[in-house]
């Protein structure tokens, strides 16, 4: 599975399906696409309904077709618009064709339904986004459960976990690699990706990518 990092917290997987995670664009000075460039999508994930994390999940479900995938308050919004979505909640499961999506506790402010992070498994890899969170101590039960071979965390601190706390977060978690996000997007949100990969150390692979860049899960 090929993992693009788009920018803020904007994932592109590409594998068995073409999946977005919380495509923030417009707007997002770091974006390296952009609605109009994307012809192809099969699943579009939102881990909750803040603007640079939903962002133009919608826009994208609307002209490719795409299922959105949220929890069910978001669900219930995109399907009002007419759009293919299903709906899920904390510690469910949904498992349609080469693909499991499970979704999981995070801890966050959401204005409609709940913050969540998801697990996805596809081509026999496993990759969590958690979405904006900070440092809880269940992402110890997430790393027990699940073999995580790719995580992206954030580490632009003030609205989510900072560098300290995401170093924690991959001691929990046991990923074989890590990638930061949600930093830099914004001068309030600044932070050091290699201060992050020093503090994380032998726990993990650390590759931190610019926005466009690749890394296979």
């Amino acid at each position: 599975m090929k993992a693009t990092f788009i920018g803020h917290s904007a994932i592109k997987l590409e594998g068995a399906h073409i999946v977005y995670i919380d495509p923030f664009l417009t707007g997002n000075p770091l974006a390296t696409t952009s609605v109009d460039q994307i012809d192809k999508a099969d699943y579009v994930i939102v881990t909750h309904d803040h603007d640079d994390h939903k962002g133009d999940a919608f826009d994208i479900c609307n002209k490719t077709g795409a299922t959105l995938v949220g929890v069910h308050e978001v669900s219930v919004d995109a399907g009002k618009e007419g759009l293919k979505s299903e709906g899920m909640n904390i510690g469910g499961t949904l498992s349609l064709e080469n693909i499991n999506i499970h979704m999981v506790n995070a801890q966050h402010s959401t204005a409609n339904g709940h913050q969540a992070g998801v697990v996805i498994e596809m081509d026999g890899a496993t990759v969590y986004h958690p979405g904006d969170t900070g440092l809880f101590g269940d992402m110890k039960i997430i790393g027990e459960f699940f073999d995580i071979d790719l995580a992206f965390l954030p580490i632009g601190d003030r609205y989510t976990m900072g560098i300290r706390s995401a170093a924690k977060a991959v001691e929990y978690l046991k990923p074989k690699k890590v990638v930061p996000m949600h930093y830099n997007t914004f001068p309030i949100i600044m932070a050091d990706p290699q201060e992050f990969k020093s503090k994380v150390g032998a726990l993990a692979e650390v590759v931190i990518l610019n926005p466009g860049e690749s890394v296979s899960a």
